[in-house]
């Protein structure tokens, strides 16, 4: 398969997942293009020990996490920024309150192993259903539902405790 069947195969599917995990569509279109230039030049590395689109979303999950670490700095001048231009005290610390709730599901996430995480993430934060996770891991649609209903109950166990 060369690079152009790659791209018109698989985009699609790259772009949806970095798009679940990053919430930002143009972000999620510029890792995905990236994705694929970085693809061309590794192709020749690539062993066949995975399924192609594990191969492709992980070279994407990479990427994401390049340009995050990139865009760090900006981020949190950004957040000061905002912070001294709030007037509102109590809009800030609804801010703040959101932010730690939502910290706090990341950091349970963050630790639940793998499928769970990426399934959870791919369901919850993007726009996958669950046939296309199944695809996407080469199971079926029925394993994709009981590893989502899983990773919920793990997450909700965690936020009890």
């Amino acid at each position: 398969m060369n690079i152009e069947e790659l791209y018109r195969t698989y985009f699609d599917i790259v772009y949806r997942y970095i798009r679940s995990i990053s919430q930002d569509g143009s972000l999620a279109e510029e890792v995905t293009q990236e994705t694929f230039f970085k693809a061309l030049e590794k192709i020749d590395q690539f062993r066949g020990d995975c399924d192609v689109r594990v191969w492709l979303c992980q070279i994407a999950k990479n990427t994401l996490y390049d340009h995050l670490k990139k865009q760090k700095k900006q981020l949190l001048g950004d957040e000061r920024l905002e912070e001294a231009e709030s007037a509102d005290g109590e809009l800030l610390e609804e801010k703040l309150a959101q932010r730690s709730q939502a910290m706090e599901i990341h950091k349970v996430l963050h630790r639940l192993s793998e499928p769970y995480k990426e399934v959870f993430s791919l369901r919850t934060f993007g726009e996958l259903t669950f046939r296309e996770i199944g695809m996407l891991f080469g199971k079926s649609e029925n394993w994709a539902r009981v590893t989502y209903y899983r990773a919920r109950v793990k997450i909700r166990e965690e936020l009890e405790q």
